[in-house]
């Protein structure tokens, strides 16, 4: 795990880093932030290039599963909350909600691929206290499994503190799914990320290995 003023990075699978939510800063009333930002990288050029080359935008999408402490769990991304499943932030849809429980909410699909794109879910501190843990992932929708290309960044930005990164452009697989990290809320009024970087075959296979137990049918967008 690598710590400067700014930002932690998490290295290692497994790596994790408590924060003490009882002390509040100015900020404290500030929602906190989970970003997924990638780059698809300058593509070749020309005839030859272009009829040969397999590169091809590659749509990321950010979600996450949830959990309350009343056992309420559910998920969230742009696969969920396609066709007009999206709303506004004080109703509950499939693109969560912020003034109530999930008091999550995903801010939108981007399709973009260029630097400075991304996606953002977030939660809102007022809610802390009725959540129990959240599992950040994203998924591949269109395009190969070519995490290497994507120079995929995830950060977590709790207000009053420094960045929580994981970085995702540096594994390999052939999945198109992975899990990035756990968020855990303790009762001591903590919050705990972990890094996990485990690739899958979709939500379903996924929500086996960290035994959500929900019920999966085939979307799109």
């Amino acid at each position: 795990m690598a710590i400067n003023l700014e930002k932690i990075t998490l290295e290692k699978q497994g790596d994790s880093h408590k924060i003490d939510l009882t002390k509040k800063g100015e900020n404290a009333s500030k929602e906190i932030v989970i970003n997924l930002n990638w780059s698809q990288g300058e593509t070749k050029k020309g005839f030859w290039s272009s009829l040969f080359s397999s590169n091809s935008a590659i749509d990321l999408d950010l979600g996450c599963f949830y959990a309350l402490n009343n056992d309420d769990k559910s998920v969230i991304d742009g696969l969920q909350f396609a066709h007009g499943q999206g709303g506004p932030r004080n109703v509950s849809t499939r693109q969560g909600c912020y003034t109530k429980a999930p008091w999550i909410w995903h801010t939108g699909d981007d399709r973009g691929a260029a630097a400075g794109s991304g996606e953002n879910i977030l939660v809102n501190p007022q809610g802390l206290s009725e959540l129990n843990r959240i599992v950040v992932y994203c998924f591949i929708y269109e395009g190969a499994a070519k995490w290497a290309e994507t120079n995929a960044v995830a950060t977590i930005k709790v207000p009053d503190n420094p960045d929580i990164v994981v970085e995702m452009g540096k594994q390999y697989s052939d999945r198109k799914f992975c899990a990035i990290a756990e968020i855990l809320f303790g009762n001591d009024n903590s919050l705990t990320v972990k890094k996990l970087i485990s690739f899958h075959n979709g939500h379903e296979e996924c929500d086996k290995a960290y035994k959500w137990g929900m019920k999966w049918q085939a979307g799109s967008k």
